[in-house]
This record gives structure tokens, C-alpha cells and sequence, in this order.
């Protein structure tokens, strides 16, 4: 049987691209989105055309009794996964005396409660298993270093790495890792409207990164190569920090 890991926000993105690059490589892939249906199904024609067994779920990782629920079920159904990959998260920038709490609201609660809602439900079966096991998550270079516009933002990703160090803590005498990547600006739709060629100035690299950059850390991540590597938050960012 093929270690099983699961990718929330599969559907497009930085999600959709460590799926495209796992699917090859093995795995069964659990594909998570909340809304966009048609995406993520083009996403799973994909990955089964490269050769992985995959399977869709859909829920709002926001919504802790909808996760906890989906979640639960697959698990009881086909068995705890051996990689987690929570990737999902939103941004809704705006100068901080112009946030209101509906906004901060949003983006704590999708990318920090998030991480809990979609963790939680995971990790006890994963101990139970007795396995080695992989937990990934995405942070982000907001939130090593802040940035302007993104005081919600920066708080739910640097929250994630609090989150994840703790964790990592306690998993780690049952053999499941966990670590942090922290990107930098790269090519998604979620910074297609960004003023690039401002940002590039600040980038050593003088470019954005590519999804693919991501995703294949994410493999090394999972992979029996890096079972010694927990704890740790590994920035992609070209430099920028």
C-alpha cells in the first residue's frame, strides 16, 4: 500500500503544484478544496494521469465541525494518513487602521484556526498507527519578517510556526515530523495583481519563485531522507531574508 498525504487547497497554486509533483513519485493523494469543484477535479484527472491513486475531499478548513467530520470519515475509511500538507490559507491585505474585525477575523480563523481544524483530526491517528509520519506546513515570509498591509496575515503565518514547533515537540519520540516552509513571493494567482517589478527590486534574486520550487521541497520534506529534519521553519524567498 502507498503512503497516503493529504494536500488542502489542492485545487490550484502551490497546492496544486506539490500535487502534480508528488503524483509520480508514489503517494496516494488526498485532495482537499472548499469551493471550486471544476478545478479540483481537473487537478485529480491530472494526478491520476501521472500515475498517483487519488481521491477529493471538500470542506471549508474554517469551519471546525465540517473538517473535523470530512476528515474523520476518511480516515475511518481508508486508514491515517502518512503526510499532512496544510497548504489552504487566504489573504485579505489592508492597512491595519482600516481592518476591521470581520477582515482580521477571516484570516485568522481560515489560516490559523485552520491549521488546528484540519491537524487535529489527523494526529491521533497518525500516533496510533505507530508509523512514521510527515506534517508540513505552509507559513510564509510575512511571517518571519511582517509586512505592510498584512498585520492579519503575518499573525496567522507566524502563528503557524509557533504552532508547528510546539507540535513538533511533541511528536517527535513517535517518529512524525514537523516543519514550516516559509515562501517568498511567488507565481500564483494570489500575487498575480502584486506591482511585480516593484517587489523584484527587493528580491536578491531580482525574480519571483515558482510553485515547483515549493513542491519539491515538500517532497524532500516527505521523504525517508528527512526523517532528522523537525522543528524547523526553511524559507524559499530568493534571498529576501
Amino acid at each position: 500500500m502507498n503512503k497516503t498525504v493529504l494536500i488542502t487547497g489542492a485545487s490550484r497554486g502551490i497546492g496544486r503544484a506539490i500535487a502534480l509533483y508528488l503524483a509520480p513519485l508514489g503517494y496516494d493523494l488526498v485532495l482537499h478544496y472548499n469551493s471550486n469543484k471544476a478545478a479540483a477535479e481537473q487537478v485529480l484527472k491530472e494526478v491520476k494521469t501521472l500515475g498517483a491513486d487519488a481521491r477529493l475531499l471538500s470542506f471549508d478548513i474554517s469551519n471546525r465541525e465540517n473538517t473535523e467530520q470530512v476528515l474523520t470519515n476518511d480516515i475511518n475509511e481508508h486508514g491515517a494518513y502518512y503526510g499532512v500538507i496544510c497548504n489552504a490559507g487566504i489573504a485579505a491585505d489592508t492597512p491595519f487602521p482600516a481592518m476591521n474585525g470581520d477582515i482580521w477575523d477571516k484570516v485568522l480563523h481560515t489560516n490559523l484556526d485552520g491549521l488546528y481544524n484540519v491537524l487535529h483530526p489527523c494526529v491521533m491517528p497518525m500516533v496510533a498507527a505507530r508509523k512514521p509520519g510527515r506534517i508540513i506546513a505552509l507559513s510564509s515570509v510575512s511571517g518571519v519578517m511582517g509586512n505592510r498591509g498584512q498585520v492579519n496575515y503575518s499573525a496567522s503565518k507566524a502563528g503557524i510556526i509557533g504552532a508547528i514547533k510546539s507540535l513538533a515537540l511533541e511528536l517527535a519520540k513517535r517518529d512524525i515530523t514537523v516543519n514550516a516552509i516559509a515562501p517568498g513571493v511567488i507565481e500564483t494567482d494570489m500575487t498575480s495583481e502584486l506591482p511585480i517589478e516593484e517587489i523584484q527590486k527587493m528580491i536578491p534574486m531580482r525574480r519571483m519563485g515558482k510553485p515547483n520550487e515549493i513542491a519539491s521541497l515538500v517532497a524532500y520534506l516527505l521523504s525517508e531522507d528527512a526523517s532528522y529534519i523537525t522543528r524547523q521553519v526553511i524559507s524559499v524567498n530568493g534571498g529576501l531574508i
